[in-house]
């Protein structure tokens, strides 16, 4: 067994991209993280801004013509196994800022992640609940765990 999949079992740490949308989503992410009352940390789940030091990218909001770029920068620093959570309605449809057509203006947002880059779990919701990123992050880690090092 690798040293990755060792670190993995003590400690996963959580990459948190916001690509566009109003915030509700990230507030409820960061307090998943940081409230008393869910603290995923006591499970050795933490935050991490450095993609190098990340197992799964969380993505909240619809990803627009200016964040796409950084995404995949971002999706391409982190190391194998990677995985994505996309996190709100925003980020799996494009949310409100969908035209009243239902079609998204390709000028100024590209569309859901799962447009730009594959995305392992989705959590709807806007915004979402605590208790559903909770439960998207952990329907992730035996895949995360399952992978070979590579």
């Amino acid at each position: 067994m690798g040293l990755k999949s060792q670190a993995r079992k003590k400690a996963i740490h959580l990459m948190l991209v916001y690509t566009g949308g109003c915030n509700g989503c990230d507030i409820e992410i960061v307090n998943t993280v940081l409230s008393p009352k869910f603290d995923i940390e006591q499970y050795n789940v933490y935050l991490t801004w450095n993609p190098r030091e990340a197992d799964v990218l969380v993505v909240s909001g619809p990803v627009t013509y200016w964040t796409k770029e950084p995404l995949l920068k971002i999706y391409e620093a982190i190391p194998k196994p990677k995985l994505v959570v996309a996190v709100g309605a925003c980020a799996l449809t494009g949310g409100v800022y969908k035209n009243i057509h239902g079609e998204i203006p390709s000028e100024e947002i590209e569309g859901p992640v799962d447009n730009v880059i594959p995305v392992d779990a989705k959590i709807p919701g806007c915004a979402v609940r605590p208790e559903d990123v909770v439960a998207g992050v952990v329907s992730v880690i035996p895949i995360l765990l399952g992978k070979e090092d590579k």
